[in-house]
């Protein structure tokens, strides 16, 4: 039986070193974290990697979105008050923006 691995075309990138202050993740940096992948989805954060902005990304954005309501579902109950209204402030402001950048924030009236 052959057990060895074949070539691919896959290119392994190692990712940059960031500077760890606090080795352990805390929730409020982990929702924050999340709410950075989605703000790259939207392209308003530039892509970690290369540094240029990214494209506009509605169904990563809408995913991030969906991780972070099951995150407030899962966790009511359990959190500090100070993490529960991060989550919930986070969410209020992404589904705002996923709005705005679906073409759903138009103005019934225009200035």
């Amino acid at each position: 039986m052959d057990c060895s691995i074949a070539q691919s075309n896959y290119q392994i990138t190692r990712l940059p070193d960031y500077p760890i202050h606090d080795p352990q993740l805390s929730f409020t940096a982990f929702v924050l974290s999340l709410a950075s992948t989605a703000a790259i989805h939207f392209g308003d954060l530039p892509d970690p990697l290369s540094g240029r902005p990214a494209e506009l990304n509605l169904d990563g954005a809408a995913q991030m979105i969906e991780i972070l309501s099951l995150l407030d579902q899962k966790t009511r109950g359990n959190l500090t008050a100070e993490e529960r209204q991060v989550l919930e402030q986070v969410l209020y402001e992404l589904r705002m923006r996923f709005v705005q950048a679906s073409g759903g924030g138009k103005l019934i009236i225009e200035p």
